[in-house]
């Protein structure tokens, strides 16, 4: 009941315009077409083959609207999957609250309101390496165990193979299997038996991914670049640009967190897991070792924004069912209490936000230029973002010629921004730009000479509902951007 009540809310907010991940995913899953120096043909984006796969799997069945099933659908599983660990976790009564810790997480509208995100599409791969090899070390065939390890592995990889910070389930299957034997409750033999079955399955995503790209022409040099690389490219431009903006972003993480319940149900674990220690030591050193993996990956990502918690379900599901098992106990009150919260924030937090639409105050300022380029543009126009928007790009129905949709593949593939400047300055420059970040903010030389050469170039044209400049190229004959700006946006 809990995991369709789950894909129904997602599906309830099945209209609301794209947000900017899943608007740039579906634009790199469109233009597909790799090549020895692109993964993914004319757009960059760090992001694993198999990710993108959904997301064009997603546009097939129905274009946006088709990547919000797949992801509610996932969503739901994930709910199933919650619950089927908790029971194997703690028996029955462990199971609901696993479930919905989980369905309330996956839904609540102050992480995210009904886009497809990645670390939701990643959710049921994780639970299933989880589920898995809490199977195989309570197997007592060994080489069922094997094959369950094996399975563990290999969910557990394909989870880092839609997005690389989803490695919990493979850090709860290695801890889980090498706790077992530490313990005794498991022979060596059979631990390098499971390990080794574990790192066979792992293995066998990574194959993949690798046997895809020389089969498509890639080179295994960009392939490893685009998931791996680029972070320590991006983490070096992170640390030496301006951080107000994402010290900023990790404020409003901290307090979605907060406001979520999230930060009750991890802090329960934390408080009482030496008591937690004490009655399964096995069990409660894998939830904590998932749990820091994730809470790590959180950290170091650098840019902080709030659907990243959505990676934290799977711990924090096995979390509050170590926890809420207990009856009668304070530790079991404080925790079933805090997975009450998440859901009393679910609920609260999905009836603001429809009343927020129903009132018509909320703003959507990406959609709304978008519609007004969309409307001024002719046949053949193109756009360009400058600071990412890639959901502008999306909603204005324009390709555009630079390869970068996000701000961070920009600023770290294009530091100077010499490629831009280059772009403005040639024969292929696009009709329209949109200057939604000034210029000057991350590269105040570069991007004084970026205005330079927009100034010779192009033209006012109208302004963002944001009130963001407008540009268009000179020479061209078109009607100016005048967005009819809803919500608070249209205020001014």
């Amino acid at each position: 009941m809990l995991a369709l009540v789950a894909v129904l809310l997602r599906l309830a907010t099945l209209g609301r315009p794209p947000g900017p991940d899943e608007a740039g995913l579906l634009l790199v899953a469109r233009s597909w077409a790799p090549s020895a120096e692109e993964l993914y043909g004319p757009f960059f984006v760090d992001r694993p083959p198999l990710l993108l796969a959904l997301f064009r799997l997603g546009d097939a069945l129905g274009g946006l609207a088709g990547t919000r099933v797949l992801t509610a659908l996932a969503c739901g599983l994930a709910v199933l999957l919650a619950s089927y660990a908790g029971r194997l976790v703690a028996g029955e009564r462990a199971a609901g609250w696993a479930a919905l810790a989980a369905a309330a997480t996956c839904t609540n509208p102050l992480i995210a309101v009904g886009t497809a995100m990645p670390e939701l599409l990643g959710l049921p791969l994780v639970l299933g390496s989880v589920a898995l090899a809490l199977r195989s070390v309570r197997q007592a065939h060994r080489w069922r165990a094997v094959a369950l390890a094996g399975a563990a592995g290999l969910s557990g990889a394909s989870a880092v193979c839609v997005k690389q910070s989803l490695g919990g389930g493979l850090v709860f299957t290695g801890v889980l299997l090498v706790a077992a034997t530490v313990l005794g409750r498991l022979g060596p033999r059979r631990l390098v038996a499971t390990l080794l079955a574990a790192g066979a399955g792992a293995a066998v995503p990574a194959l993949a991914c690798l046997g895809w790209a020389v089969a498509a022409g890639v080179e295994p040099g960009t392939l490893w670049y685009a998931v791996a690389t680029f972070r320590e490219d991006a983490s070096v431009v992170l640390a030496t640009q301006p951080a107000g903006a994402p010290l900023g972003r990790a404020g409003v993480l901290v307090l979605a967190a907060v406001a979520t319940g999230l930060v009750l149900v991890v802090g329960g674990f934390v408080v009482h897991a030496q008591g937690e220690w004490s009655d399964d030591p096995t069990l409660t050193s894998a939830v904590a070792a998932m749990l820091a993996a994730d809470l790590a990956a959180l950290v170091v990502s650098g840019s902080y924004w709030r659907d990243y918690l959505f990676a934290l379900v799977p711990s924090t599901a096995l979390a509050a069912a170590l926890l809420a098992r207990r009856r009668p106990s304070r530790r079991g009150t404080a925790m079933r209490g805090a997975v009450a919260f998440t859901a009393l924030s679910t609920a609260v937090g999905l009836v603001g936000w429809a009343l927020l639409q129903v009132s018509g105050a909320q703003a959507y300022p990406e959609r709304d230029t978008a519609r007004a380029l969309r409307e001024a543009a002719a046949p053949g126009d193109t756009l360009t973002v400058f600071g990412g928007r890639a959901h502008l790009q999306l909603g204005s129905g324009l390709g555009s010629p630079y390869p970068h949709l996000w701000s961070l593949p920009m600023r770290t593939l294009d530091p100077d921004l010499a490629q831009l400047r280059r772009l403005v300055d040639g024969d292929e420059r696009p009709t329209w730009l949109v200057e939604w970040v000034d210029f000057t903010t991350w590269t105040p030389a570069a991007g004084t000479l970026l205005a330079d050469a927009v100034a010779e170039h192009y033209e006012r044209a109208g302004t963002t509902c944001e009130g963001h400049p407008v540009w268009l190229a000179r020479g061209t004959d078109r009607p100016a951007v005048v967005p009819d700006c809803q919500g608070w946006a249209g205020l001014g």
